[in-house]
């Protein structure tokens, strides 16, 4: 029986459980989306813009767990989403990007939209797919879904030429998915557990690929007498309440009370990561003598830091095999470590608590203090490109993972707007507060209005200070002055209203706990809410400090001196 190419994606999309695509429709897609209007289980979502679009979807696939779809017109649709396409290939977010075609049955050149986009998309997909007739479309889709999750996970895209859509062709939907579980290496995993059991004191690292085996996480710790440090997009795989947790970062962009516990450590063991530029606070840190790396991805072993062992293998069954291996000895606690690690966290938050409020302004402290005993321990907190993620990062104890977005490696600005109405999509029970700074906002906050045409109840924090923060801190502090940093003007009350969602404002700190619980409310009844914090931002983040040192003392002495100079003769004259 013969079918159109709309409707055989329909089921392969259904088959692989696809629930979300992200998209706007243009006239090389239109008979998807008729077949989609009739589609039961999938949801098409119209957006303001493909980039938002694609960010949507990766908040989708963070927060829920479950892979996204982007739904492209040719090159112009992906050319719009690539920043959040790059964000989940350098993030390894599962994503499938949907993209019609050009006719590719036709003679004629120069076809709207024609540029050869699979090789724009390739430098940062793990594979692009383009079915040339109908019996491919639907093992493709199906292979195009499993490699997307297949560890390392990341984008794939599948092109439509537009003449599968128009006309109808001899389906196959028969698909036999490949077995995906790799044999593990016995010899690397008894050489690990011998170094683990012969090290002196152990200290794990995690990453965002550690998310699925954050049980067995918290019992490696425990049976290593471990303290846990994550990535910054793996905050809250470890629970950040734990006796046993570190920091987000180690070396110079963590606290001064937790660096000094990491020169206790002669054995690191990390999983799921890749010990990328932010991450490790543009590499300022120096691992033990004895560094164990576990990951699926082979290719990220020995890039920036040379390890002892290495083991391929997903985060799963690799603490699965620790952990079933009567091999690694059990440790009894060190209460002295432990004792000097809480002591370590206390003494932090009692410099971030007494830090006197302003009068017309917003302590990073008392805002996130308050937004987590209000949208308690289930709230996912959506940030952005800047000095909010590491704001966030750094004040937020999150109990458990998949309760931090951000965009790290790739870092785009513009990210936490629609990835938090994806999350809130993805998670509909779980309360969603992003935390935009203005200069981000402004390049995608219009995706408001698809939560408002939706009813997808975000709470969106401008983080308002004026200015593009984290670069202005640079600036003022490499050079005692800022250049193109300060944002023009903006009235965030009439743009809220514009878009037809209630506005908040916070400008002190007394107005914290009441503006809050009203967002809060408000956002339960399934509307978003716009809340305009004036945030005091002068007090810079220990991950800034550690990368403006990390960076300084790794250039030569001359240009040390150069740029030292520079700086004082700027601060005597100005």
């Amino acid at each position: 029986m013969k079918t159109l190419g709309s409707q055989i994606i329909v089921k392969a999309l259904q088959d692989e459980g696809v629930k979300f695509l992200f998209g706007i429709p243009g006239t090389h897609n239109i008979e998807l989306y008729d077949a989609l209007a009739d589609a039961e289980e999938l949801i098409p979502v119209l957006v303001t813009d493909e980039q938002s679009a694609s960010f949507m979807a990766d908040g989708a696939a963070r927060a829920g767990g479950e892979m996204a779809c982007i739904n492209l017109v040719p090159s112009a649709g992906l050319t719009h989403a690539m920043s959040g396409i790059a964000e989940c290939y350098l993030d390894q977010i599962p994503l499938l990007i949907l993209s019609s075609g050009i006719r590719r049955d036709s003679e004629k050149s120069y076809q709207l939209h024609h540029v050869e986009q699979g090789e724009i998309a390739r430098p940062v997909c793990k594979k692009v797919f383009l079915p040339r007739t109908h019996a491919e479309i639907y093992p493709t889709l199906r292979k195009a879904c499993q490699l997307a999750r297949q560890a390392p996970t990341g984008p794939v895209m599948v092109e439509i030429p537009a003449e599968l859509y128009l006309f109808s062709g001899e389906a196959n939907f028969e698909f036999l998915p490949k077995n995906q579980i790799t044999p593990l290496a016995q010899n690397n995993l008894d050489l690990i557990i011998s170094t683990l059991n012969s090290s002196r004191s152990v200290a794990i690292y995690a990453g965002l690929g550690v998310v699925e085996a954050h049980e067995e996480l918290i019992k490696l710790a425990d049976k290593l007498d471990a303290i846990v440090f994550t990535t910054i997009s793996g905050k809250g795989v470890f629970p950040e309440n734990h006796s046993r947790w570190g920091w987000m970062t180690m070396g110079n962009a963590a606290p001064p009370e937790i660096r000094s516990l990491e020169k206790s450590f002669d054995c690191l063991l990390a999983v799921g990561c890749r010990f990328a530029e932010v991450a490790t606070g543009s590499y300022g840190f120096l691992p033990p003598a004895n560094l164990i790396h576990i990951d699926a991805d082979a290719e990220v072993f020995n890039k920036n830091y040379q390890a002892t062992i290495t083991w391929t293998s997903p985060a799963l069954p690799a603490l699965q095999a620790l952990l079933a291996s009567p091999l690694l000895k059990s440790r009894p606690p060190n209460t002295e470590k432990l004792s000097r690690l809480a002591e370590a966290h206390q003494e932090i938050r009692t410099q971030q608590r007494e830090r006197p409020p302003q009068d017309n302004q917003v302590t990073p402290f008392r805002l996130i203090d308050n937004l987590q005993e209000i949208f308690g321990n289930d709230a996912i907190f959506v940030t952005d490109s800047g000095n909010g993620t590491f704001m966030a990062m750094e004040l937020l104890r999150l109990p458990k993972p998949r309760s931090f977005l951000g965009p790290i490696d790739y870092s785009c600005m513009g990210y936490s707007v629609p990835a938090a109405i994806g999350a809130k999509m993805a998670c509909p029970d779980r309360p969603v507060v992003g935390l935009h700074g203005d200069g981000a906002f402004l390049m995608t906050g219009m995706e408001l209005l698809t939560a408002a045409t939706n009813g997808i109840g975000v709470v969106s924090c401008i983080l308002h200070d004026g200015e593009l923060s984290q670069i202005a801190q640079f600036q003022k502090t490499s050079f005692n002055r800022t250049v193109l940093t300060t944002l023009s003007p903006f009235n965030f009350e009439s743009f809220a209203q514009a878009v037809g969602i209630d506005y908040l404002a916070i400008a002190n700190d007394h107005q914290i706990g009441e503006q809050l619980k009203k967002a809060h409310q408000t956002s339960e009844r399934g509307k978003p809410v716009l809340v305009e914090v004036t945030i005091d931002y002068s007090e810079k983040t220990f991950f800034t400090k550690g990368v403006v040192k990390t960076n300084f003392l790794r250039f030569p002495w001359k240009d040390r001196l150069r740029l030292a100079g520079r700086l004082i003769k700027r601060k005597l004259t100005v």
